[in-house]
């Protein structure tokens, strides 16, 4: 591989952007792809991809490097160079490369490799944290799992094709898949590409969402004709996902604290043919209230910390504190003994997250159902996914029916 200036500088400044500047990848990946018009597809990933390895591999490429935040120019190259070396880039002769010590990389890569949270690249309270809670074995296998890069799945729009038709079209379009066993309507990338400027995607044919997530939805066993609430809705992922379900028939109600969000739910709803989704904003209590004994089924995507989707989220490595796992814990069963009041006797509820801690998920559900306002509901299954078992992102959901 021949390295380019203006694209290593690029990845460079991206570098900067995270490291010292605080910013998320994705953002800084859209901010510094806007530096040239004139970079095709190849260029355009080797900036998005090389900054992502980098961010992901962080704390094992600075202690190779022996560098440490906050980041100078020249300890941004240093990691850069370390990248390099450990994936038999040739250096060029430019004087920010000069002196890099190949051979050394090399043996204090061996070396630190025999540490896990070295040759995994984790914080040391996320290490003693995860082995805690899943136990070496199972840690182990799941943090590896969790630093491969993800790859693209797409959820096929069953109200406006199906998975096969979706499967030829793309192939039109010069973009090959695969069928994935489990998810009924998932098709992953054989090799990544942007799809976002393909036809299929203009004419609302598939959404981007990992196969895990594409779970979730069938999980609460909507019907046609329901009245159905995603109560933490989002961006509404998993809002479309269940729209296609009901077929378009009943109500389903979107429901979050972020209007900005909730707006371009709207943009995705008219681009998928979507039109039984009504969006509510939470700007107070009674939005719940006004809900409360009146829906069939309840979708709880509750915020969390999302080790789950570490693949797709590398740089969440560094910005998740041990103080956050504590706070958003209150957030999770506040919003299951609140929210849970709008499902009316006999209706169902999922409790999902991406998260992989039991802390977030099963404690959680248990904690909830010994509470006043769980008592009225049933325990009927829950599935823990990992990425080390499934090879996707971890989740997790629970089914809970309201019995009285």
């Amino acid at each position: 591989m021949r390295l380019h200036r203006n694209l290593v500088f690029a990845v460079i400044d991206a570098l900067n952007f995270i490291f010292n500047e605080g910013e998320y990848a994705d953002k800084v990946i859209e901010k510094v792809l806007r530096y040239d018009k004139r970079w095709g597809a190849r260029d355009r990933g080797f900036i998005a991809e090389t900054t992502y390895d980098i961010v992901r591999w962080k704390r094992l490429y600075a202690e190779i490097a022996e560098v440490s935040a906050p980041y100078s120019r020249e300890n941004l190259f240093r990691l850069f160079a370390v990248w390099c070396v450990l994936r038999g880039i040739s250096l060029p002769d430019w004087k920010q490369l000069e002196a890099t010590p190949v051979r050394r990389i090399k043996g204090r890569f061996d070396e630190l490799s025999k540490i896990r949270k070295y040759r995994e690249s984790i914080p040391d309270w996320l290490d003693e944290l995860g082995e805690k809670a899943l136990g070496t074995e199972l840690w182990t296998k799941e943090i590896a799992a969790l630093n491969a890069q993800a790859e693209v799945i797409l959820r096929t729009n069953t109200l406006k094709t199906d998975k096969q038709r979706l499967k030829g079209l793309l192939k039109s379009e010069e973009i090959e898949t695969e069928t994935i066993s489990g998810a009924k309507a998932a098709l992953k990338l054989v090799e990544r590409k942007n799809v976002f400027t393909t036809q299929a995607f203009k004419n609302g044919l598939f959404e981007v969402q990992d196969a895990s997530s594409q779970l979730v939805a069938p999980y609460l066993e909507v019907k046609p004709g329901q009245r159905v609430v995603d109560a933490c809705a989002g961006a509404g992922g998993k809002t479309l996902h269940l729209a296609s379900l009901m077929e378009n028939k009943g109500q389903l109600i979107a429901l979050d604290i972020y209007e900005s969000k909730l707006k371009k739910l709207k943009i995705r709803t008219r681009r998928n043919g979507v039109h039984n989704v009504e969006t509510r904003t939470i700007d107070s209590t009674k939005v719940i209230k006004k809900l409360h004994n009146s829906v069939d089924r309840l979708l709880l995507d509750a915020p969390c910390s999302g080790l789950g989707v570490l693949r797709r989220n590398p740089d969440s490595k560094w910005k998740l504190q041990p103080k956050f796992i504590e706070k958003i814990k209150g957030v999770q069963y506040d919003i299951l003994r609140n929210y849970s009041k709008m499902v009316k006797p006999g209706g169902k509820m999922v409790y999902a997250t991406c998260s992989i801690l039991p802390e977030e998920n099963a404690e959680q559900v248990h904690s909830f159902l010994a509470s006043e306002e769980g008592k009225t509901f049933r325990f009927e299954k829950d599935q823990n996914i990992y990425a080390s078992e499934h090879g996707f992102d971890g989740f997790y959901m629970a089914l809970l029916q309201r019995t009285e």
